[in-house]
């Protein structure tokens, strides 16, 4: 496959390397998906940088969402993907999520973007302040984002997975988060979290978030 990448590095904290395949995206999301693309293309110019350097993140957020139940998986194809890469990229990276992400994007078909920025402002979702006791924009950046099966994907990369107690709730809120910044239906959209074990996938749903009194936290 011909890699048709644009990169650019963000300093948002720390230093992100925002890719998109331009080809592979495109392609994917023309059908019905042409916003998720306008808005990937958008960010290498009017990425809101600011909204990155305060506030809460989605990969900081320390509470469960409420009915939430994220079904286990092995053998899975993005498992598979993250052993490749580990393997493959051994040399030319020295972190692990690198690897895995740069080898899927050059190498996997439904993947179209890496380290992808979103947000959401307070008042767009009407739990929102309560839920973070915050005034600032939510933030956070998608590890993995992939199109399959009429579907937008969205990956968190983590090497112990299975160790995992809130990376289901980061990547819901990045669905969320995405949803919002796009247009598309929150019922287009997938998320999971993975190793080169296991994957952990679930549906989100705006009904999951039922805020209880002393349910959330924020570290």
């Amino acid at each position: 496959m011909i890699c048709t990448i644009q990169s650019v590095s963000f300093k948002h904290g720390w230093f992100y390397q925002y890719k998109v395949h331009t080809e592979k995206s495109e392609n994917l999301t023309k059908q019905e998906f042409s916003s998720l693309n306008s808005y990937l293309l958008d960010m290498f110019t009017s990425c809101p940088h600011g909204y990155f350097n305060s506030g809460p993140r989605g990969s900081r957020l320390k509470f469960k969402v409420p009915n939430l139940n994220c079904s286990c998986l092995t053998g899975h194809e993005v498992s598979s993907l993250a052993r490749l890469g580990l393997e493959q990229n051994a040399a030319r990276y020295k972190q692990d999520h690198p690897k895995v992400q740069v080898f899927m994007l050059e190498n996997d078909n439904q993947t179209i973007a890496m380290e992808v920025p979103i947000w959401m402002m307070p008042d767009e979702l009407d739990c929102f302040r309560p839920l973070l006791k915050s005034d600032e924009p939510l933030t956070g950046h998608i590890d993995v984002l992939r199109i399959q099966d009429g579907k937008v994907w969205i990956w968190d990369y983590k090497p112990n997975a299975h160790l995992e107690k809130y990376a289901s709730t980061q990547t819901y809120f990045y669905a969320l988060m995405l949803s919002g910044r796009t247009g598309i239906p929150l019922e287009k959209f997938r998320c999971g979290y993975f190793d080169k074990y296991y994957a952990y996938v679930f549906k989100p749903e705006l009904d999951l978030l039922k805020l209880q009194e002393g349910l959330c936290g924020y570290e």
